[in-house]
């Protein structure tokens, strides 16, 4: 399996879950994680340049992505939407190190928006099974 397959099971199971069986915060960080995908891959650049300067419509989707994230995570009572906001933050810092760095490659530059994703998948995935066991266990 490539890259984008993993991912793309990942993204579709982890924010099927949270659809299926998560509560107000786990559907809207869902919601927020596909509609993120959707606008990212509108976004992006053409694929001969893409990543080789500062994608800023990616950069804006990744914005927006965060104030979601750091809505959730203000109106949560649960600790797993900040660390959710904090690591989009931290994939969202890619596009101040490229502006930065004009000589980053691509790779590297893409690789940083996309690395904290799959850990974002993770936590919402285990959010989402928490709540659940909390609601039949508690």
């Amino acid at each position: 399996m490539s890259r984008l397959q993993i991912f793309a099971v990942l993204l579709l199971l982890s924010t099927g879950y949270a659809l299926w069986r998560g509560d107000r915060d786990h559907r809207i960080v869902a919601a927020i994680c596909l509609a993120a995908v959707l606008a990212t891959q509108i976004a992006l650049g053409p694929l001969n340049g893409r990543y080789s300067g500062t994608e800023t419509g990616v950069l804006l989707v990744d914005a927006a992505t965060f104030g979601g994230f750091v809505l959730v995570a203000l109106q949560s009572t649960r600790f797993w939407p900040l660390w959710v906001a904090g690591l989009q933050l931290t994939s969202s810092l890619g596009h101040l190190l490229k502006t930065f760095d004009v000589t980053m490659l691509p790779r590297v530059y893409a690789a940083a928006l996309i690395f904290w994703s799959y850990p974002i998948l993770l936590i919402l995935a285990v959010g989402t099974w928490r709540a659940q066991r909390r609601r039949f266990v508690g």
